[in-house]
């Protein structure tokens, strides 16, 4: 198949160095060059910086990715040389013979030459409906068998293959950006387009109307411009979602989607199946039992049925391994025609030549209200208990007169007037909780996320084995088969925790109900029942040892299936978020002041006040530096609202308090004769003053590491604009000059206040909206 994997280190380095931003970099370093101001060059050194530091730490988050891909490939059982062998899907090739059965996605087109099975081609189609293939009918990759097993035979391979041909549509359809990535992009659009005409009508205005040389009005275009553009927001959000997927890698975490962990650290409500979920996938028989009034004598003959039945029956699902595992080897009920087992159904069948039948399936899908009831303290105590019950039921066509009565039966069975099914055993299974289960359940409620059970079991034995895990409000549940209309499904998201008796196609507009609501919804699963319900919600998670096609379609993958990795997933997103939202602000606070000071400048006519070096300064110490740093920190706070919103509103009260200032100072050293080199340092001051500040608030609640991060920052700035005080042009200042800074700087202060508090007030505003 084409590769859809990670990027290759020459796309990586590629993608890097030729960026819009760096060729506008690369623009204006030729001109500052051409006008013989290398001073102002001090930008350069920091983009390369970025550039390396971005092109190193996406390398070594794609080597970790790729070995853990490695781990996440599917084996198929070919036919080669009239052997059974494991391969790799990539392995395959045309003409290859290989088995399938149920779970197994279809790894390449096929025809089908021998066996029978339901297949599902939703992930192809859009259409939930099971088709049944039989001999001669066509397989399409990317499709997934829900029944039965297969002996098929590869007709296309590789790119040739149904699915490679969507391969596009389908990639594009997963890596959808997050709300974050999406706004970034937002931000980096605008400024890209802005900088162009603002840039020219600076250079036009220095040199047309001042009267500016090119080499004095180049510089101060530059300054505006390089303040512009958000040069390490992008790399700072790419890198940082990369790195959480490296971190997440080593406890063997899967990302198919990387913007996947974001868009769980927002989640409102994690559904989640009971199999392989709540429970491990490891199921085993406890009992077999009887009927109620049943022949004790027959219990030898009702377990030998049993084990007939599944020597006979082709599913292999984890409930017929564990069966199989408590049974004999018997032989193969002879000349009987098997139906898999169907989610929809709840039960498998297998009719014999004669007339008779058997079904192994739900209790409530096979039996009468009047045999349930009989049977129902053998029911409801396992139920009670958590555990699972299956029901073997057998159907002999009438006798003698024709009367259609037989002694003991019980006429019934749906679709099969006049025939008569009997209870003949019935088997009880469970399945042990997944370790620190609960703990990670408490973790979600905790941390205020709902979480609800969606499962094809007994609403009974759900909701008891969701109690032991701990899930807030699992005693309320119910049976999904009475769920029959859209608004009953959208009344009882609202009122349950605990769904049982839950088709696929139930699964799905059940999370298209908490989605219409206006929450956003995590779906986990293992079986092919639960991937209409994964690709529904907004982020879907597999479990390792589940189906290779849950595996496929899911955006996260727990290779090693253990759900408490779920905690460490969220903390990663939140982490990213918040960190990303507090770099974001730093760089937006330069971004829309240099906008605003460059627009005051065109409309007044001077010169803009900032050297490029100067520039450079402020965003190593007050941007790049401190977001770096912080990036490092665990930050495990949900983020509520609009990520544009939080950063806009975030940034605003810094970016005016630093534009009126520095605007008003200009006017004011105008009028009192100040020199334009004393206006840039002061200037500089000025700028760092409020960039500190809003460092400060932005690194509330402190603790010890992030006001290190600030002092750290602090000395730098300090160090470097004293020590190399030439190379950021940072001259000694006039005493007029300098008292101007210390009045406005005061000034900034309570204006920043003022300011923040303002849009704080917004904020809540839309927030309560």
């Amino acid at each position: 198949m084409p590769d859809r994997g990670s990027r290759s280190i020459r796309q990586i380095v590629l993608s890097n160095i030729f960026t819009y931003f760096n060729g506008i970099f690369a623009i204006l370093a030729g001109l500052l060059i051409a006008a013989g101001s290398f001073r102002s060059l001090t930008f350069v050194p920091v983009v390369l910086a970025n550039m390396g530091l971005g092109i190193a730490q996406q390398i070594y988050a794609k080597k970790v990715l790729d070995k853990l891909a490695l781990l996440d490939v599917s084996d198929f059982t070919a036919v080669r040389d009239g052997k059974d062998v494991r391969v790799p899907s990539a392995e395959l090739v045309l003409g290859d013979l290989i088995r399938l059965e149920s779970g197994q996605q279809v790894p390449a087109d096929a025809i089908v030459a021998d066996g029978c099975a339901g297949v599902n081609e939703s992930l192809l189609t859009g259409e939930a409906d099971e088709v049944q293939k039989v001999s001669g009918s066509e397989l399409k990759s990317g499709s997934f068998l829900t029944s039965g097993r297969l002996l098929a035979r590869l007709t296309h391979v590789g790119a040739d293959s149904y699915a490679a041909r969507l391969t596009l549509k389908a990639k594009e359809s997963r890596d959808r950006p997050s709300e974050m990535v999406r706004d970034i992009e937002w931000i980096i659009r605008i400024a890209g387009i802005l900088i162009i005409p603002v840039g020219g009508l600076l250079l036009y205005q220095g040199m047309k109307v001042n009267g500016q040389t090119f080499a004095k009005a180049v510089p101060s275009m530059v300054s505006a411009v390089i303040g512009m553009i958000p040069e390490g927001l992008y790399l700072l959000a790419t890198v940082a979602l990369a790195m959480s997927a490296a971190r997440l890698a080593f406890s063997k975490v899967m990302l198919h989607d990387m913007h996947s962990t974001e868009t769980l650290a927002r989640v409102d409500v994690l559904c989640v199946d009971k199999t392989g979920t709540i429970t491990s996938s490891d199921m085993k028989v406890t009992e077999m039992l009887l009927p109620a009034g049943c022949d004790p004598g027959r219990e030898q003959d009702a377990r030998n049925l049993l084990a007939r039945y599944v020597s006979t029956a082709a599913d292999s699902n984890i409930t017929m391994k564990a069966i199989r595992d408590a049974v004999p080897d018997m032989p193969t009920l002879e000349g009987s025609r098997f139906t898999p087992f169907d989610s929809r159904r709840k039960y498998s069948e297998i009719c014999m030549p004669d007339g008779t039948a058997f079904r192994l399936g739900a209790p409530e899908f096979l039996l009468t209200k009047e045999q349930l009831e009989q049977d129902r303290g053998i029911l409801n105590s396992r139920a009670e208990e958590g555990r699972r019950v299956l029901a073997l039921t057998e159907r002999r066509a009438p006798e003698g007169n024709g009367s259609g009565e037989k002694k003991g039966a019980v006429s019934g069975g749906e679709g099969d007037p006049g025939l008569l099914w009997q209870p003949v055993l019935f088997i009880v299974l469970d399945n042990e909780l997944r370790e620190n289960a609960a703990d990670t359940f408490r973790d979600f409620a905790a941390e205020g996320v709902k979480v609800m059970v969606i499962s094809g079991d007994n609403p009974l034995t759900v909701s008891r084995v969701a109690q032991k895990a701990e899930i807030p409000d699992a005693g309320r549940y119910v049976d999904a088969s009475a769920l029959d209309t859209e608004e009953k499904l959208k009344e009882a998201v609202s009122r349950y925790t605990v769904f049982g008796r839950v088709k696929p196609e139930q699964k799905k507009a059940l999370v298209d109900a908490l989605k219409a609501k206006g929450l956003k919804v995590a779906m986990t699963g293992d079986g092919v029942n639960d991937i209409l319900a994964m690709k529904a919600a907004d982020c879907s998670i597999a479990m390792g040892s589940g189906s290779d096609a849950a595996r496929q379609a899911a955006q996260v993958v727990l290779l090693d299936s253990d759900f408490s990795h779920m905690h460490q997933i969220v903390a990663e997103g939140r982490r990213d978020i918040n960190n990303i939202t507090r770099s974001a602000t730093l760089f937006l606070y330069k971004n829309i002041f240099s906008l605003l000071l460059a627009a005051f400048s065109i409309m007044a006519t001077f010169t803009y006040p900032l050297k490029p070096s100067q520039v450079s300064l402020i965003s190593t110490f007050n941007i790049g530096l401190p977001a770096f740093l912080l990036a490092l920190e665990a930050n495990e706070q949900k983020q509520e609202g609009s990520f544009l919103r939080k950063t806009l509103l975030g940034a605003m009260p810094a970016a005016l308090t630093s534009f009126f200032s520095i605007a008003s100072m200009v006017m004011f050293a105008q009028m009192f004769h100040i020199p334009e080199a004393d206006v840039s340092v002061a200037s500089t001051y000025l700028l760092a003053v409020v960039g500190f500040l809003i460092l400060l608030n932005s690194a509330k609640p402190w603790n010890r590491w992030r006001i290190a991060v600030i002092v750290i920052c602090a000395f730098g700035f300090i160090i470097s604009a004293d020590r190399l005080s030439g190379l950021f042009e940072m001259r000694d200042i006039s005493g007029r000059a300098a008292a101007l800074s210390v009045v406005f700087a005061l000034a900034q202060i309570t204006v920043m206040r003022w300011l923040t508090q303002l849009f704080s007030w917004i904020e809540s505003k839309f927030e309560r909206k």
